[in-house]
């Protein structure tokens, strides 16, 4: 059987692993190449280049989530699509979603280079910092485009079961990314331009790779000039289904931003360098739980387009189990060894103690956050995407802010670092309610 029929038939358990195994590879690529970046850029250029990335990072983020926006909507919509049979309905989302990516990046990477010095400095950016981050994110918004397609497009690879090329697709960024970072850095001395300019040439090289699989490959689905041309109902589904992971990440976007104001105000630019390690140890622990996540996601689509309920369940408690003890056994590494992670990074002392400070408290309920995210992923997937969008306004928006703006006031630098668990606590509460009312109605149907 194909990668799509294999999606209402092959049995649960190794399914999920077939899917999940390459995104999870892929994604823990995908963040060691982020955290190698800023190894070399910590141990190659200074402090205060490894605090530029940290401030860039938010600006990186809202691109992501504009890719997430319409990649993951497409995908979702999809995978439906597959699952009713409508395989030329599900090359038409394929083609409005490459023509989307590549209007909204036109006004958003103008934009944001027209400002770009005030982009920044709004950011958090002190005087000292700025330079480098001028350098670095001037670089990134010029190859936007590229992040865009391979991102966006590469979920649509994966919709359709074949999970193998769509890891192939982050392995060719991540890996050519990692070699190219100490080349021009350690090499040709770019400094942290070297770092921007690696992450550009390896983002273009992977949307040659995936325009290639639609266009020339195995593809189930393939890319039709006839399909380009938007349509109405179609972006708005795309965006309906979009609009929950988007808002995700402009809410971690924001909270980042008033994360480095926070910091620097109660812990200096050391404060916003470990920050950015911090982020990034919890992202490298976090990608197996997201890999799980975009595994499930095109075996919940497609059963439940084909209102085969009972593998839905299978596969949704198969994946919220997984994903916990994937997450107690990265707390355990946290606890055990975070000077050593951090000292990874710079070997400055006050930057060792706050960073190991901030990994031991902020990342306090991680077995709880992989729990969430397969639930509010399970959502988007069957189409109820308010309901993805409530769950990750509460945890961003609601609780988060609040408590990095209330809790240092008691707790000093350690209540920054507190806010993150006690967010997660109450909106892992609120998905776990609303996901059990949504299994037993599942249980109930497919009886």
């Amino acid at each position: 059987m194909n990668h799509t029929e294999a999606l209402g038939k092959e049995p649960i358990g190794p399914l999920l692993w077939r899917c999940s195994l390459p995104a999870i590879i892929g994604m823990l690529v995908n963040a060691l190449y982020n955290i190698v970046d800023s190894i070399f850029v910590g141990q190659g250029v200074g402090e205060l280049a490894l605090a530029a990335v940290t401030i860039a990072f938010p600006l990186m983020t809202i691109l992501m989530g504009l890719g997430m926006f319409v990649g993951l909507g497409a995908a979702s919509i999809a995978s439906l699509r597959l699952g009713a049979g409508d395989n030329r309905g599900a090359e038409c989302i394929l083609g409005n979603a490459l023509t989307l990516l590549c209007l909204i990046m036109l006004p958003t990477t103008g934009l944001a280079l027209l400002f770009l010095e005030e982009l920044l400095q709004w950011l958090g950016a002190s005087p000292e910092v700025l330079p480098y981050a001028i350098d670095f994110t001037r670089i990134i918004l010029g190859g936007s485009i590229f992040m865009h397609i391979s991102f966006g497009l590469n979920g649509l690879i994966r919709a359709q079961g074949d999970a193998k090329t769509a890891l192939y697709t982050m392995l060719i960024a991540a890996l050519l990314n990692t070699a190219l970072n100490p080349l021009f850095i350690f090499v040709f001395h770019w400094g942290i331009a070297g770092s921007a300019w690696a992450t550009v040439i390896s983002q273009f090289v992977a949307t040659v790779w995936v325009l290639t699989y639609f266009l020339y490959g195995r593809s189930t689905l393939r890319l039709r000039r006839a399909c380009l041309p938007l349509q109405r109902k179609l972006v708005l589904d795309i965006s309906r289904i979009g609009m929950a992971p988007f808002l995700m990440q402009l809410g971690s976007s924001l909270v980042i931003v008033i994360f480095n104001f926070t910091l620097l105000s109660y812990g200096g630019n050391l404060a916003i360098a470990a920050f950015g390690i911090v982020n990034r140890v919890l992202m490298l622990l976090l990608m197996p739980v997201l890999g799980i996540s975009q595994g499930v996601q095109p075996i919940v689509g497609y059963n439940y387009g084909a209102q085969n309920y009972s593998r839905v369940l299978q596969a949704i408690k198969l994946a919220i189990g997984s994903a916990t003890l994937v997450c107690i056994v990265g707390l355990a590494m946290v606890l055990t060894g975070h000077e050593a992670l951090v000292r990874l990074f710079n070997d400055n002392p006050e930057l060792i103690r706050i960073g190991s400070d901030g990994l031991c408290i902020f990342l306090a309920m991680l077995p709880i956050i992989g729990f969430q995210i397969i639930g509010a992923n399970y959502f988007q997937a069957i189409g109820k995407a308010s309901y993805s969008i409530v769950f990750n306004l509460l945890r961003q928006f609601i609780l988060l802010i609040p408590l990095v703006y209330l809790l240092p006031q008691w707790l000093g630098l350690n209540g920054i670092w507190t806010a993150g668990p006690v967010a997660d606590l109450g909106s892992a509460c609120l998905t776990g309610f609303f996901l059990l009312k949504e299994l037993r109605r599942l249980k109930a149907k497919g009886i």
